[in-house]
């Protein structure tokens, strides 16, 4: 018999994969905070399944995500980047992504680890919600308002609210598995 999942995730097998594996799952290494952080930048204007599909060339191309390293890409590695089809190759996003490694890197020095910032807006503690249909499922909310406001006061490019608000769903910050899910 099939799982119940959340109508998002009734499509193809990397949509169900991630939704059963991933989405909604507590997240606390700054290396996966980055890496969410980022592939929800990239998918401003774009579909997820799209982000799915390039998950692994994207992941390839930017290191595994290493931050540290990101900050240091030289114009000879961005032009690599702009010229690999395998990517999302929109200049702004590839020069916000090496931007927001800068900043995050601040704020774990700031507070100590990215966690430790971006679960203080939550208390440390997922907001459980219990939605009974895909479209009560809010696009954001006062909170991601708020983080954005603040992600972009610290220097942060392509984390609108939107974005905050998946980047929150994304790495359990909140949970909006519906009420029929076999994860909720």
């Amino acid at each position: 018999m099939d799982k119940k999942r959340c109508d998002w995730a009734m499509g193809n097998e990397l949509e169900q994969r991630y939704h059963d594996e991933e989405w909604g799952q507590e997240v606390h290494d700054d290396r996966k905070l980055f890496e969410m952080l980022i592939l929800e930048s990239m998918q401003a204007g774009l579909s997820w399944s799209t982000i799915l599909k390039k998950r692994g060339t994207l992941t390839s191309a930017y290191d595994a995500f290493d931050y540290e390293k990101i900050a240091e890409y030289t114009q000879e590695k961005i032009d690599e980047l702009l010229e690999n089809p395998g990517i999302i190759r929109n200049k702004l996003k590839v020069y916000a992504t090496i931007n927001n490694a800068k900043v995050f890197m601040e704020i774990q020095k700031e507070y100590g680890s990215f966690d430790a910032y971006i679960w203080a807006y939550v208390d440390g503690k997922p907001i459980k919600n219990n939605w009974k249909e895909l479209k009560e499922v809010p696009a954001s909310t006062e909170l991601s308002d708020k983080i954005s406001k603040d992600l972009k006061k610290k220097g942060f490019k392509f984390l609108g609210t939107t974005t905050v608000y998946a980047f929150m769903q994304a790495t359990g910050m909140v949970d909006d598995h519906l009420i029929y899910c076999f994860r909720n």
